[in-house]
């Protein structure tokens, strides 16, 4: 592998503009036992803190488990990726800049299904020498385990790799595995907490050679 170190990328809101897409694939199963959530609430819920169907189930008192809650998302979402799934801005240009130089990877929560698709369909599958589903590894973001699997797989310590995250829990799971982590804030995480974050960015053109160099201790 031609790399100094590793790059760890989320999918949902990092490489995929896929947020609004999980939102509205739960506001159709929510909705059926009367239950509206707001952006905020999804985000703080779903994407900050990873909880989301847990949190539903409790909060609104519905009659099924958050895993049944999440097959009947999984469905719907499925066909609105299906529909119309595009890249987070600046995606290819940053695969591009740093596929040459470090070992890329993908560790995601999301299912392989799901996964696989969006990459091969929006034809980035290429730069990443390993790709981590949900399936792969024990427990889900904010532990550790998805990260770690993918530090694996690139054959790094976690401690060579750089995580790029777009939400709180996130960042809690790349701090856990020991990875520093570039966090890549949208509309539906602005509010989450991201003090444990390496650095802050406004887009991934900020995701350059040289930073990923200088956070991984890496000389030129």
């Amino acid at each position: 592998m031609a790399g100094r170190a590793g790059v760890l990328f989320d999918l949902d809101g990092v490489i995929i503009d896929s947020e609004e897409l999980q939102y509205q694939a739960y506001q159709q199963v929510l909705a059926r036992f009367g239950v509206q959530v707001s952006r905020e609430e999804y985000g703080r819920e779903w994407i900050g803190n990873g909880r989301g169907a847990e949190y539903a189930v409790v909060t609104y008192h519905l009659p099924l488990t958050p895993e049944e809650l999440r097959q009947r998302r999984s469905e719907i979402y499925f066909d609105l990726l299906r529909g119309g799934v595009s890249l987070m801005p600046g995606v290819v240009s940053a695969l591009q800049r740093l596929h040459p130089h470090f070992g890329l990877a993908l560790a995601t929560n999301s299912n392989r299904r799901d996964t696989i698709f969006v990459l091969e369909h929006l034809s980035v599958r290429a730069y990443f020498s390993a790709v981590v589903t949900r399936e792969m590894y024990p427990q889900a973001k904010p532990e550790p385990d998805a990260f770690l699997a993918a530090a694996r797989a690139l054959g790094l310590a976690p401690q060579r790799c750089i995580v790029i995250e777009d939400a709180f829990k996130g960042v809690m799971a790349a701090t856990r595995a020991g990875c520093k982590c570039i966090v890549v804030p949208h509309d539906f995480t602005r509010r989450n907490d991201f003090s444990a974050a390496t650095r802050i960015v406004s887009s991934l053109d900020e995701v350059t050679v040289e930073l990923v160099d200088e956070l991984a201790g890496a000389t030129q």
